[in-house]
């Protein structure tokens, strides 16, 4: 995360993720909805405070971390292991589906 715009694409993909409005957001995290647009926009500063507040109505945590560390935090969406667990394999050979 480089930039403002780099915070907004994370936070418009989270609200869209989660099925919130910016209307529910914006209510939840009590900011204007001028606020909330800017924020989203990408262009504009905002203060801290108000990503703090937004970042937790959508789920998410604040890290500042070394340069050389970010890459680790950085992992991206958690996806489903393609392994599957004893409980799966015992479920399918039990023809149950999940």
């Amino acid at each position: 995360m480089n930039s403002l715009s780099d915070i907004a694409d994370i936070l418009r993909g989270r609200l869209q993720q989660q099925g919130q409005t910016q209307a529910q957001l914006r209510q939840s995290a009590g900011i204007a909805q001028r606020t909330l647009t800017n924020v989203l926009s990408g262009e504009q500063d905002f203060k801290v405070s108000t990503l703090l507040a937004l970042a937790d109505r959508l789920g998410l945590e604040m890290l500042l971390v070394p340069k050389g560390a970010a890459a680790a935090v950085d992992a991206g969406d958690a996806v489903k292991p393609k392994i599957p667990t004893r409980i799966e394999v015992a479920r399918r050979q039990l023809g149950e589906t999940k």
